[in-house]
């Protein structure tokens, strides 16, 4: 199995093979809260306004996802695991979810035969879901800040999953530590920026909080998550 790890638009673009597409701060950390919550699938798009007319036409109950980290006008939630864990129950739902970096992702990733949602929350059922595939190739794409800049988060958890992948068992608070002396971490501390909690930064890094995975398939012309497996 080779594994190649990639970076922001250009590299999700390039990806074949496995694709695992990574946002730690927060998209994908969000949507593994939604499947815990009991959603039955998220329709994942790269515009506000595409999610806005997917609910329009009733493919999906709510939408959720940010804007330069902010809740998008007539969204129900924005892109916060801690304020979607809040939510008593999602049990049934469909959620259509929009961000600037991961959606973005899943979108670009036109050539990979079979994707995967990435976060740490989530690292150990990646592993064994991709393993489970038997690939020749597996690209791993940290998309960073809006597509366009490198994040600490989203390469620390390129970087563990591949380790992981080939074996080998990085020590979780050693990781932890390193993203939490990165750039991105330190708006979570900033009374300016009141859209970042400093809960969701403790979240994204409970690494292996939850046993499932989030596979992509394209379903009627969407880009539909499921909980792998099922």
């Amino acid at each position: 199995m080779d594994i190649l790890i990639g970076s922001l638009i250009d590299g999700a673009r390039a990806a074949r093979g496995v694709a695992i597409v990574i946002d730690v701060f927060r998209a994908f950390t969000t949507a593994a809260v939604a499947f815990d919550k009991g959603v039955e699938k998220i329709i994942l798009v790269a515009s506000p306004e595409e999610a806005l007319e997917l609910r329009r036409q009733g493919k999906g109950q709510l939408c959720m996802g940010e804007v330069s980290g902010i809740r998008p006008e007539g969204f129900d939630y924005g892109n916060s695991p801690y304020e979607l864990s809040q939510v008593s129950s999602l049990a049934g739902q469909t959620l259509i979810q929009s961000t600037q970096a991961g959606t973005v992702g899943v979108s670009a990733a036109a050539q990979a035969d079979t994707l995967f949602l990435g976060s740490f929350v989530m690292a150990s059922a990646i592993v064994k879901a991709v393993h489970a595939t038997h690939p020749p190739l597996v690209n791993i794409v940290a998309m960073g800040v809006k597509t366009a800049h490198r994040s600490d988060e989203d390469e620390q958890c390129a970087l563990y999953l591949r380790n992981r992948l080939q074996g080998r068992y990085p020590d979780p608070d050693a990781v932890r530590q390193l993203v939490l002396a990165g750039q991105e971490s330190l708006k979570y501390d900033d009374p300016a920026q009141l859209q970042y909690h400093p809960e969701d930064r403790d979240m994204a890094l409970q690494i292996d909080q939850y046993d499932f995975a989030l596979q992509v398939t394209r379903e009627d012309g969407l880009l539909v998550a499921r909980r792998w497996g099922r």
